[in-house]
């Protein structure tokens, strides 16, 4: 069996005060890596600051024998993710591995989205996946080693009602990810994502409103944070060295690996296309082939087992 030993490697875990975030360092720091707990203390919408949830999760850490650090900077803020590595160089004198977790919800119907609470959602979940990996990749360079691991979505992936900033944030993560594996592939870095399905502060928001919202809270609650942190641990070792660019996604006992963008279909006119000529014959040709309407809980019909 293939070791995913995390032994004598250094992890930063963003937003890992709770929820998915604590499930993934408490985890790697099982597995042998030294971890830095990156949370703000800050509430679901962003508000507030307190560095009690990053305490216990150091306090569960060090129970078991685990090494950690905490750092409470802002990953939305360039010289925070500057901080933040640099705890890890600290604490640590090196880094190995960025888990890119941490997240916030502002979530309103597109016309009465408040612009405030686009940027606010673009800044933490898409600026603070660049921030933080910008700011380790230049030791992934020089040490010719690295992983990186992304949380993007399924409402990025797919879409999902009343999410415009958090889905076009999730699905930017995953362009930011494949490029980053294009462009850093050759010192060894691989950048990988995770669409993970938990019951966590980002899904305790979910109105119980009707029969469905109860029906899909109840199974939910079952799928636990910590159903993601092995896959994280696996892409954050060296028995993933081969794995590189790919979306996962986690739910409940399943690992499913996404789709990305590819060519579908094509037509093709030798004297070119005209606004008719489109609507006759273009798009009757490729109609066939539209994808859906549907939002990312639409997308998996079937019961989690």
């Amino acid at each position: 069996m293939a070791s995913v030993a995390l032994s004598g490697k250094v992890a930063v875990v963003t937003g890992s005060g709770g929820g998915i975030g604590r499930a993934v360092a408490i985890a790697m720091a099982e597995a042998g890596a030294s971890v830095v707990i990156n949370d703000v203390g800050a509430s679901l919408h962003g508000e507030g600051a307190s560095g009690s949830p990053a305490n216990e999760t150091k306090a569960l850490i060090e129970a078991t024998g685990g090494r950690a650090a905490i750092n409470t900077d802002s990953v939305a803020e360039w010289d925070g993710a500057q901080k933040i590595v640099q705890c890890a160089l600290d604490n640590f004198s090196r880094i190995d591995i960025v888990v890119n977790n941490a997240g916030i919800l502002r979530d309103s119907i597109f016309h009465k989205m408040d612009p405030n609470d686009w940027r606010a959602v673009i800044d933490v979940h898409l600026h603070g996946t660049f921030n933080v990996s910008r700011a380790a990749a230049e030791h992934f360079r020089r040490q010719e080693s690295g992983a990186y691991v992304h949380m993007t979505s399924g409402s990025g992936l797919a879409g999902m009602v009343g999410q415009a900033n958090y889905s076009a944030a999730k699905l930017g993560i995953t362009a930011l990810s494949k490029v980053i594996a294009l462009d850093m592939g050759r010192y060894n870095v691989r950048s990988n994502c995770i669409a993970p399905i938990a019951w966590s502060r980002m899904t305790s928001s979910i109105p119980e409103d009707s029969p469905e919202k109860k029906a899909l809270v109840e199974k939910l609650k079952r799928m636990t944070p910590d159903k993601n942190a092995p896959l994280a641990v696996y892409l954050a070792s060296d028995a993933a060295r081969h794995v590189n660019a790919q979306i996962f996604g986690v739910r409940l006992h399943e690992i499913y690996l996404m789709g990305q963008s590819r060519m579908l279909r094509s037509v093709h006119r030798s004297e070119g296309w005209t606004p008719e000529s489109i609507a006759e014959h273009a798009m009757p040709a490729l109609q066939g082939s539209f994808m859906s309407v549907q939002s990312s809980s639409q997308l998996i019909p079937w019961d989690p087992i």
